[in-house]
């Protein structure tokens, strides 16, 4: 895919990965909407695109963790864009950011699940219009290998919580909802795809774990952008990959019923079940 003109939002991209994958976009002629919750991080990213050359993303400021803010956000994208070419879901936080004790989100529901998930799920469904209108578009959701099944008896995880698990179901949820929207747009010329970038990155999420990186930002990046504009990549959807490669999710990915459940669930959750339930 040529980038040139392609409007794009990344979210969680002033930062990390997310910020190596903007500025690449940027600077092959894409049009960028940056998110994040850090002004200065936007302006200096704003900064070095223009030093180097390419077009100065446009800046979103929303904290996923409350669903308000991410309704926000994406009428804002809605007003701001007629069309949406590639829409990459990368915000996140990780097991241990915070702290390890069980964190809420402003809505009540579990803080790594409310971020990591439903965030990218509600955005995904109300700018799922201005990718339709764009399509060819594709839909990139970062995820992980780290992935944990989802006990619909306790999702929030009131009982027994960790961190890693939280994190884990969440990434979990994302690859379940690239397949079953992968099948929902089958035929629109939208595609989605899920993919574990690269293992213990260099970033800020890896380090407040206090774990050691053991792969660069450009090699997750790197792999984010093939799924965003990869020609190889440009008929596939509803897959999971790790790094370049196609590979196997959980097996809970695979079972309908449980992706089913999720779906109602997610609905429930985001409010959103009048107009897509």
């Amino acid at each position: 895919m040529d980038m040139d003109g392609k409007m794009v939002l990344v979210t969680g991209s002033t930062d990390g990965v997310g910020r190596y994958v903007a500025k690449r976009l940027a600077l092959a002629g894409a049009k960028v909407s940056s998110h994040g919750r850090d002004r200065e991080r936007a302006r200096t990213l704003e900064e070095e695109i223009k030093r180097e050359g390419g077009r100065a993303p446009e800046f979103y400021w929303a904290d996923l963790s409350s669903r308000g803010e991410t309704i926000m956000l994406a009428r804002e994208i809605q007003r701001g864009c007629k069309r949406l070419d590639v829409l990459v879901n990368n915000a996140g936080i990780g097991s241990l950011n915070g702290g390890p004790e069980r964190q809420t989100s402003e809505d009540g529901h579990e803080l790594r699940f409310a971020v990591n998930y439903l965030a990218g799920f509600a955005l995904t469904c109300y700018l799922l219009g201005r990718l339709k209108a764009a399509a060819p578009a594709r839909i990139v959701n970062v995820a992980s290998l780290g992935q944990h099944p989802i006990d619909f008896d306790d999702v929030m995880l009131t009982k027994n919580y960790s961190g890693s698990r939280a994190y884990a179901q969440s990434k979990l949820a994302q690859i379940m909802f690239t397949i079953d929207l992968a099948e929902e747009l089958n035929g629109t010329g939208v595609t989605v795809n899920a993919l574990h970038p690269a293992t213990y990155m260099d970033t800020t999420m890896v380090r407040a774990g206090g774990i050691t990186p053991i792969s660069t930002v450009e090699q997750g990046g790197e792999a984010i952008l093939h799924l965003v504009c990869g020609d190889d990549v440009a008929a596939k959807s509803g897959l999971f990959f790790n790094g370049m490669n196609e590979a196997r999710a959980n097996p809970q990915a695979y079972d309908a019923a449980a992706r089913q459940r999720l779906r109602k669930l997610s609905l429930d959750l985001t409010g959103l079940s009048a107009a897509y339930g």
